[in-house]
């Protein structure tokens, strides 16, 4: 575990400098458009070149060093930082600049992301796992509070420029904690080298083996389904506090740390709790998601808000973390490159096009549909108000209920409720 938490202090600092940035960034681009689409477009720029690449990164991961590829992807990221902090201080930033930036780094993202997955399981022993897991999500949330609170803080008094000087400071730190350590690589073996000889038949891989078991195909089309519901319903979130709020940061970095404070409970339940059947940590928390982001939406006030998302938050850790063991354990660590591309891949797609077309409904469909004399208003207005967030509010709710039903959709398909059991480890005749 010593190397797993080393790496993942450096991430934690690196991860605070690129959720200030990220705020930052949100911010100025509502106050330049005032529109849900050009904050949406951030993550559908951001996506479609991990898409591109996802397959290649997935060969590129189980054939590279992975430690190497992680110091690579945070270097190039940096200095796509410095790059805009340059344009921005002499007056050249433009909106499309951004969109390039956030599409170059995703690519390397993507890379960094599928080498720590796949190290994961060469740094700990198969039963830290969950710790391991509950660790990374623990992390991750702490910057989520950390984050919003230092950048809607010190926005209106450093600006734009001192956060992102901030970023690349956080960059370089991240690096220089990878050089502290040692990776191991996967031992080479017929499973892991099978098709390298043959390109297509290697990019198809990671597909062919996750079809050939229906318990992770079920897993796959699961996990795609909550992030295109999530990612609909989050594509809104920051746009809908605005609108509601007057443009209101302090308001919206609360909301923030709020569902950062609630990553870090649900990461502490995980760490103190052995469930069994780790597919039933997976299905309970989409429901209590869904449920608690339907409160979310119905609420009109930050004191519905905090809470709701507080609640909602607190299962992303335990969904996340209870996936990833699962695919971690049925998964031999040298393909999982390849396989893991596939299931980034997928998640991807969804999330793409979650994010491509939650713009255009708020900004055309529902917001205008919400309005004094909008379609929807004289049969929702009671619940949701009239006016400017009520739009984006109704199709948060949907997004919402559609997590739900995906949860408790999850229980009537035995080749998922019973996964553990139908798919035994991929060391199981090892032990």
């Amino acid at each position: 575990m010593r190397t797993f938490i080393i790496i993942w202090l450096g991430q934690a600092v690196s991860l605070i400098g690129s959720g200030m940035t990220g705020f930052a960034f949100t911010i100025w681009v509502w106050e330049l458009t005032d529109q849900a689409t050009a904050l949406a477009l951030f993550g559908f720029f951001r996506q479609v070149p991990q898409i591109l690449i996802t397959p290649i990164a997935g060969m590129i991961v189980d054939r590279w060093n992975r430690k190497y590829l992680m110091m690579v992807s945070d270097t190039v990221v940096g200095l796509l930082t410095i790059t805009v902090l340059l344009l921005y201080v002499t007056d050249n930033l433009q909106l499309w600049h951004l969109y390039l930036a956030v599409a170059v780094g995703g690519i390397f993202d993507q890379i960094q992301e599928l080498a720590y997955l796949t190290s994961v399981s060469m740094m700990v022993p198969k039963q830290q796992y969950s710790r391991a897991s509950s660790i990374a999500f623990f992390v991750e949330s702490s910057s989520a509070i950390i984050a919003p609170a230092l950048a809607g803080a010190l926005y209106v008094v450093i600006g734009l420029v001192g956060i992102l000087i901030i970023d690349i400071t956080t960059f370089v730190i991240a690096i220089s904690t990878l050089l502290l350590i040692h990776i191991p690589q996967p031992t080479t073996t017929e499973a892991g080298t099978q098709s390298h000889a043959n390109p297509k038949q290697e990019l198809y891989f990671g597909w062919h083996y996750i079809t050939a078991r229906p318990s992770l195909l079920a897993m796959l089309v699961l996990g795609s389904l909550f992030w295109f519901t999530y990612t609909l319903g989050n594509s809104l979130l920051s746009p809908l506090i605005l609108a509601r709020t007057g443009n209101d940061t302090r308001i919206l970095g609360t909301v923030a740390s709020a569902a950062g404070l609630g990553g870090i409970i649900g990461a502490l339940l995980l760490s103190s709790w052995d469930i069994k059947h780790r597919i039933h940590r997976v299905l309970l928390s989409l429901i209590g998601a869904g449920l608690s982001q339907t409160v979310f939406g119905l609420g009109i006030m930050p004191l519905i808000w905090i809470p709701a998302k507080f609640c909602s938050s607190v299962n992303i850790p335990i969904f996340g973390s209870a996936n990833d063991v699962i695919w971690f354990s049925k998964v031999k660590p040298e393909v999982q490159g390849r396989v893991f591309a596939i299931r980034s891949l997928v998640v991807l797609v969804a999330s793409v096009v979650a994010t491509l077309i939650a713009g255009p409904l708020a900004d055309y469909v529902f917001e205008p549909a919400m309005k004094a004399d909008g379609s929807l208003a004289p049969m929702l207005g009671w619940i949701f108000g009239i006016g400017k967030g009520a739009g984006m509010a109704v199709l948060y709710v949907i997004s919402s209920l559609g997590m739900l039903l995906v949860g408790l959709g999850g229980y009537a398909f035995g080749v998922l409720r019973d996964l553990e059991i139908i798919l035994p480890d991929y060391d199981a005749n090892a032990e």
